[in-house]
């Protein structure tokens, strides 16, 4: 384990933002997923979320440059359950949807914890999607083309979600919780021994300040990996 790895890895998690996240509802093709958590991470967003699919989501490695891992996809088959969660955890439900009521997506406020909600490029968001919403968000278009790429469309609004953020202080500071900040730091450094503990129901151990295992828990040394 490198100095400059370790510093690198601590860097990227004090910037991440519990409190900004982006809901797939209804993208379902591979490159546009993968795009999305690209951009996710290159903003800091600690998780993401998948809602209505029946089936887990691919992720193409090639075009999300391997960050499947450093921002996981929770997925969740019902959209209402989904969105209520989330809005009791005190999340505002910002759809991207071309409705009569949609403003601007500069003009919204996203220090506020913010859940962005995203649909499939051709019909937008689905109804019970649409209903789960506060708002509804837009992006102004003045050629022909009446949207853009979903994956582009969730690059331009965080990125003015980020911006906003980056002049309120909100990565100045580290802003995961102690217990989630340990998790994923060792799950990043040590991912085929967190996969160990998790199959068999061990806590992680300890890491030293280089990162190294100190010792894992009910065992003397580290599992065998022959």
């Amino acid at each position: 384990m490198s100095a400059a790895r370790l510093a690198r890895m601590r860097g990227v998690l004090d910037r991440r933002q519990p409190d900004l996240t982006v809901v797939m509802a209804g993208v379902h093709k591979e490159h546009n997923v993968s795009a999305v958590l690209r951009t996710c991470d290159a903003v800091g967003v600690a998780e993401a979320h998948a809602m209505g699919a029946e089936e887990r989501l691919a992720v193409k490695q090639t075009a999300a440059a391997g960050v499947g891992r450093r921002v996981p996809i929770r997925q969740q088959a019902s959209v209402r359950d989904g969105c209520a969660a989330l809005r009791g955890r005190g999340f505002q439900l910002l759809g991207a949807h071309l409705a009569p009521s949609a403003r601007d997506f500069r003009d919204m406020d996203y220090c506020r914890p913010t859940a962005i909600l995203l649909g499939n490029e051709k019909e937008g968001l689905e109804p019970d999607a649409q209903a789960a919403c506060d708002a509804f968000i837009e992006i102004p278009m003045v050629g022909l083309a009446a949207s853009l790429n979903v994956s582009v469309a969730a690059a331009v609004i965080l990125y003015e979600a980020q911006r906003q953020r980056q002049r309120a202080g909100l990565y100045d500071t580290r802003r995961l919780g102690d217990e989630t900040y340990r998790r994923t730091l060792f799950e990043w450094l040590q991912p085929r021994l967190a996969s160990y503990c998790q199959t068999r129901g061990l806590p992680y151990p300890e890491l030293d300040e280089e990162g190294h295992v100190v010792r894992l828990a009910g065992r003397p040394h580290a599992p065998d990996r022959r």
